[in-house]
């Protein structure tokens, strides 16, 4: 995995295209490689088409929902860190997804630092594992 101050190749996927489309421009700004799909079937897809360092998945999505995503891409590629967003403040949500592989989560609304800190840390495990 690249340095997470930048150059990280990451998908995001999150129905919310104003959120989505804004989170990848900013970290397109600090030297990330941001993708952005709004759905489920398309981030499937694209993990199983592209080499990716890290992926950002919403957990509410429309049809597939994010745990269903998680699944599929860890089939597709063991092992992609997958970071969870959340907007359930009980944290619920994360924490089942993380028992189904997920290596992280982060709740709604994305303090953008504590996202370039998480990607750091995730980083540094990957050095280690």
């Amino acid at each position: 995995m690249p340095d997470a101050k930048g150059s990280l190749k990451l998908l995001m996927v999150d129905d919310e295209k104003e959120f989505a489309l804004t989170l990848a421009e900013r970290l397109e700004l600090r030297g990330f490689t941001p993708s952005v799909v709004f759905d489920g079937e398309s981030a499937v897809e694209r993990v199983r088409g592209e080499h990716f360092d890290l992926v950002l998945l919403d957990v509410m999505l429309p049809g597939m929902n994010g745990f269903a995503v998680l699944r599929r891409i860890h089939e597709a590629q063991p092992g992609l860190p997958v970071v969870l967003l959340t907007g359930n403040v009980s944290c619920k949500d994360g924490i089942e997804g993380m028992n189904q592989g997920a290596c992280a989560y982060i709740n709604k609304p994305v303090d953008l630092r504590e996202l370039l800190s998480l990607f750091a840390e995730i980083e540094k495990e990957s050095r280690h594992a």
